[in-house]
């Protein structure tokens, strides 16, 4: 996850605030979106067990029992490393789609760094794919990383790219995925339309970060909201459907107060209070 100037990582997850070294405010879309919690506990026992079975020190340590509980420690951390890499991947890849678009965008750049940063984890096939989106999509950049805000319900977050492609203004979002089995990249989550809904749902957009600088967003009232997903062997665009929108809002709303109550609980540090039996 890439980590924008006015983001903040809190106990309660990313938060913003208004102005770089600013109190954290609001929480973030996604931080608000992982309230809606999966279950991942099987997952993330398959991944422990593939991590084992698949360890080429497994047949030596069969009957050994010290060595057997040193390769099950080992395993049993695999789906948070293998969540960590992940992250690690798509913060890399987030860059160069960034790099890219400030490039277009006549702005200061490191493009470079940003393909060499790929090339050194041999993930150049993203890059590559990647480009091919952007020129079959005739991707005309408006801005990248865009930081945004909504006083009414109170959130915030920031939009990978605003562009014009096919003469609409469209809000993209990129999710870095696998591929399947039959070699195409996997399709995004629906969570990403509730992550749409609420960018496009913006008050404010940030001018300058660092003196807390804003003004009306106004890239939200008729925009096309697009997924991403950019993977090693292709690229896959998706676009969010506008009638199933305001459900997805109506369920980011109720996230939010959520978050809120989970929030104040914290704050208040209320717990469950020992009582002794009354007196006789």
């Amino acid at each position: 996850m890439t980590s924008p100037k006015l983001a903040i990582q809190t106990d309660l997850g990313r938060m913003y605030s208004r102005k770089v070294g600013g109190e954290a405010i609001v929480p973030s879309i996604t931080t608000v979106i992982g309230m809606d919690k999966l279950d991942l506990s099987g997952w993330a026992g398959y991944m422990a067990a593939k991590s084992l079975s698949d360890d080429h020190r497994l047949v030596q340590a069969v009957g050994h029992p010290r060595q057997l509980r040193s390769l099950v420690r080992d395993a049993a951390g695999a789906a948070e490393a293998y969540r960590d890499s992940a992250a690690m991947r798509g913060d890399r890849v987030h860059n160069y789609a960034e790099q890219r678009a400030l490039q277009a965008l006549d702005l200061e750049h490191d493009l470079g760094s940003a393909q060499a940063a790929l090339e050194a984890n041999k993930e150049l096939g993203f890059a590559r794919h990647f480009d091919q989106w952007w020129e079959d999509y005739d991707v005309r950049p408006l801005a990248a990383e865009v930081t945004v805000w909504n006083h009414s319900v109170g959130y915030a977050g920031t939009i990978d790219l605003v562009a014009k492609i096919g003469g609409r203004t469209c809000l993209v979002d990129y999710k870095t995925k696998n591929t399947d089995r039959d070699g195409f990249v996997k399709r995004p989550d629906d969570k990403v339309i509730m992550q749409l809904a609420a960018a496009c749902k913006a008050e404010e957009q940030v001018v300058d970060a660092e003196q807390g600088t804003w003004e009306e967003w106004e890239h939200g009232t008729d925009a096309m909201l697009l997924a991403v997903a950019l993977g090693e062997t292709g690229a896959r665009t998706f676009m969010a459907p506008p009638p199933a929108l305001p459900d997805y809002w109506s369920k980011f709303y109720a996230l939010r107060r959520n978050w809120e109550a989970s929030f104040r609980i914290a704050q208040s540090r209320a717990s469950l209070a020992e009582i002794t039996p009354p007196a006789q």
